[in-house]
């Protein structure tokens, strides 16, 4: 375990050789499954290439000088942090750039170029990287082709294929992976999110080696329509009316807010894809085809909750294309006009 951080430990040997061998690269992507540590690595090794007394290449920071003081207090002048604002669907220029009177005098790509306060880097996390658009990513363009001296940017996503190609084509891809079904267990354990040994393993069981859904899997109501959904899914004929309304309360259970329902119908389609994964090991040619048919639903219900679609319709289309009906690959017309 490398600062509280498991489960990564072949990452985290990476880049102590790679700054043994002083090649840190000045554009990472990690990728790999949501709720896995990404995030948390990322601001680890943050923390350890800004310390002014640690080489870098231990990757232990001392946690004593002022720089780590600093960074322990969330307020480290060299680190800038940039997430998906609540109410957007896709990351703003404004937080690259500057708004509108302060261009390229404010945002992270200004702030990156900058000389560092303590020490001789800049670091910059940009979370939900899978959330870019065209704009916000050209923002971005001069930064990753001349990069400032010392300057470090991490970007964090699902997979190199959700991100545009001027992005993933000018960054170093650190892939995590998915974090073992024990491991999980034993996390429920240790933050009593579980009742005992049996039930952490039958949630870890179910969360696709994601301690955030993990998590959601702890909770009563969340398991149990879990297995309301499994045995609909396992029928010889899906019922695509009853699941549909199903889903709908459900999601309208998750409160009032938009971002809630769309967390919640989120967690819902990775049950899905989990199951239709799961019965593709042991399908026959005919029924593989239908579950591949059924992800590709899953994977652009997905892209229309992240661009906001209205959620009534995406699951509408998403449950009757789950039955084996038009291709979610082309997606079907009043999707496409939501989108």
């Amino acid at each position: 375990m490398w600062q509280g951080i498991l489960g990564h430990d072949e990452v985290v040997d990476r880049f102590r050789r790679i700054l043994a061998c002083g090649r840190l690269a000045s554009t990472y992507l990690f990728v790999g499954p949501p709720g896995i540590g990404k995030r948390q690595f990322a601001l680890k090794l943050a923390h350890a290439l800004l310390c002014t007394n640690a080489p870098e290449s231990s990757l232990e920071p001392c946690g004593q000088c002022d720089s780590c003081r600093m960074f322990a207090a969330n307020n480290h002048p060299d680190l800038d942090l940039v997430s998906l604002p609540a109410d957007k669907s896709s990351l703003p220029i404004e937080l690259f750039i500057g708004d509108r009177e302060h261009r390229n005098q404010e945002g992270l790509c200004h702030r990156l170029g900058m000389k560092p306060f303590f020490g001789r880097r800049r670091v910059a996390i940009v979370d939900d990287a899978d959330h870019f658009n065209i704009n916000s990513a050209n923002c971005l363009l001069k930064t990753l082709e001349e990069p400032p001296p010392g300057a470090l940017l991490i970007l964090i996503g699902t997979s190199p294929g959700r991100q545009l190609p001027t992005i993933r084509s000018r960054a170093q891809v650190v892939r995590f992976r998915a974090l073992a079904e024990e491991l999980l267990a034993d996390i429920l354990v240790q933050t009593q999110s579980a009742n005992g040994g049996d039930d952490a393993r039958k949630i870890a069981a179910l969360s696709g080696g994601s301690l955030e859904q993990a998590r959601q899997m702890a909770i009563p109501e969340m398991r149990a329509f879990h297995d309301q959904l499994s045995a609909a899914l396992r029928a010889t004929r899906l019922d695509c009316f009853r699941i549909q309304r199903s889903v709908q309360a459900f999601v309208e259970e998750a409160g009032k807010e938009a971002t809630e329902r769309r967390d919640r119908l989120r967690v819902v389609i990775g049950f899905a894809i989990d199951h239709f994964r799961s019965k593709m090991r042991t399908a026959v040619p005919a029924d593989a085809a239908r579950c591949v048919n059924a992800l590709d639903a899953c994977i652009v219900a997905l892209m229309a909750i992240d661009r906001n679609a209205n959620l009534g319709m995406v699951v509408q289309n998403w449950c009757e294309n789950l039955s084996g009906g038009d291709s979610f690959g082309l997606a079907p017309l009043a999707l496409t006009e939501a989108l």
